[in-house]
């Protein structure tokens, strides 16, 4: 009861002409962030921290609130199209959705990720607003063990994400492991594979070789092959319409990654990246043809969407319950907070039940916006295609440069992504894939800084892997997870 009553205020909040209105401006300009490469929802809630002083700190939160979910939402439309991540946590979208731009279906790609994101986001808002206190204690029984463990289940899907050798998948993936050491070491404060350069002390952003990888690298393959795969298909955007076969292909996905976004999403540190990639592995594996993944599968599109709007829910359930802030995002609005005299944690829903059910409500308002702003528009958004390509690649290359430099306001970072633009046409040429480097790189700083935090809690034991049950039903996962394909593969040929 103490929920619904805390509901209808926060919908009185939310459903207000100024919530409204707060709302509104809020996803369309999370929509617009999202879309151009390297902007992301950080850096526009970190600029809205000073405008909104003074504001009703309800509304200036469901604004900001709005920012972040519309951005991930709309972060979709740059990989579809142009196969330039809008921000990290769309990049497992390209995987799919660029595929289906290229056969001419880039307006039913686009309807499938409105749809899947807007599943994701209702579910995950849904669940925040029940299970918020309770879910927040499960993630603080997550220790470096525990996390170590996840990360390690998460590395066994590199296999999965390889389209030919599976030799060069892992090659991929150890190259993806160096880059993630470079920067200084969190624990013992030594500069590692810089050479001096005190540019890379901080390491290499993410951004930097995502759009490098995949932006920049299309773009090499098209000017030097002279034919490739920017719409060849007629330009054509294809019809929106989705199909009975389409919409059923799409409700398991939507289910399965609503539940496991949301839950990775309450986990600091893993968020809507790891969450889109961890969905997209989930699909693939539990797929009747995976091989079907990566050529635009509606399942390898719809599960990732679905995935990182799920897990942006989930991130507001550590910040809002516990203070803790689970992204670099929620770490923004933690300093808005904090900046409007609010302290999120156990007593914010009993102190300021407005803020707290506010932003709740704003999500259900927000995602009923951001789909009808978002279907409605496809036929406009996708008129890209209609652009010349040398204008086409022009844009991409601006837009890429623009959002790189945007991060940091370092021209170093520019250098590195051509370096990586041509590190990536070089792997395309070679067939080496770039999916495993992406996920190694993710998960590489994260399981190394969690293995040697357990080993120093144990005195350099690796009995603390033992220790929880989570550690070991996770690391049982693990075994399972390679030793299933070890099964597949003699019959496989058997059948053959």
């Amino acid at each position: 009861m103490d929920v619904l009553s805390g509901m209808m205020s926060g919908f009185e909040v939310a459903l207000s002409l100024n919530g409204i209105l707060f709302v509104l401006i809020g996803v369309f300009v999370g929509t617009f962030i999202g879309m151009m490469p390297g902007l992301g929802p950080i850096s526009a809630i970190a600029i809205m921290i000073p405008i909104t002083y003074g504001m009703n700190p309800a509304l200036a939160l469901v604004m900001m609130s709005g920012v972040y979910y519309g951005a991930v939402f709309g972060g979709s439309t740059a990989s579809i199209l142009l196969n330039a991540p809008g921000i990290s946590g769309t990049v497992a979208t390209a995987f799919d959705g660029y595929p289906m731009a290229q056969q001419g279906k880039a307006g039913q790609a686009l309807a499938i990720a409105a749809i899947s994101s807007f599943v994701g986001g209702t579910v995950s808002v849904i669940l925040l607003m029940f299970l918020a206190p309770t879910l927040a204690n499960v993630a603080v029984v997550f220790g470096p063990p525990e996390y170590f463990a996840l990360m390690l289940l998460g590395l066994t899907a590199i296999t999965s994400l390889s389209e030919g050798s599976v030799v060069k998948a892992l090659i991929s993936a150890v190259v993806g492991f160096m880059i993630a050491t470079v920067g200084i070491d969190g624990q013992t404060g030594t500069p590692r594979f810089t050479f001096g350069n005190v540019n890379l002390l901080e390491g290499i952003d993410f951004l930097v070789i995502a759009l490098g990888l995949f932006a920049l690298a299309e773009v090499c393959t098209l000017i030097l092959n002279r034919k490739g795969s920017f719409f060849e298909n007629g330009q054509s955007i294809g019809s929106l319409k989705l199909t009975k076969q389409d919409l059923k292909e799409m409700v398991g996905p939507m289910g399965r990654q609503s539940i496991l976004g949301f839950i990775l999403g309450i986990l600091p540190g893993a968020g809507a990246t790891i969450a889109s990639f961890i969905g997209y592995i989930t699909e693939k594996k539990i797929a009747k043809k995976p091989e079907e993944f990566g050529k635009g599968s509606i399942k390898g599109l719809a599960g990732p969407e679905t995935a990182n709007n799920a897990a942006t829910g989930g991130a507001f359930v550590p910040l809002l319950s516990l203070g803790i802030p689970g992204s670099g995002t929620t770490a923004v609005m933690l300093g808005a907070f904090l900046v409007m005299g609010l302290q999120p944690g156990p007593l914010l829903m009993q102190d300021r039940p407005d803020v707290f059910f506010g932003i709740i409500a704003s999500m259900y308002v927000g995602n009923v916006f951001l789909l009808i702003l978002n279907l409605p528009l496809i036929p406009y958004i996708a008129k890209v295609l209609k652009v010349p390509r040398p204008m086409l690649i022009a844009l991409v290359i601006m837009f890429s440069l623009v959002g790189v430099y945007a991060i940091s306001f370092n021209t170093f970072h520019l250098y590195l992504l051509l370096a990586f633009g041509v590190i990536g046409y070089l792997m395309r040429l070679f067939s080496f894939p770039a999916p495993p480097f992406i996920l190694a790189f993710i998960l590489g700083g994260m399981m190394e800084q969690s293995l040697r935090q357990s080993l120093t809690i144990s005195n350099g034991s690796i009995s603390i892997f033992f220790d929880s049950m989570i550690t070991i039903v996770l690391l049982m996962l693990t075994v399972v997870s390679l030793v299933i394909p070890l099964i597949k593969k003699p019959r496989a040929k058997k059948k053959l």
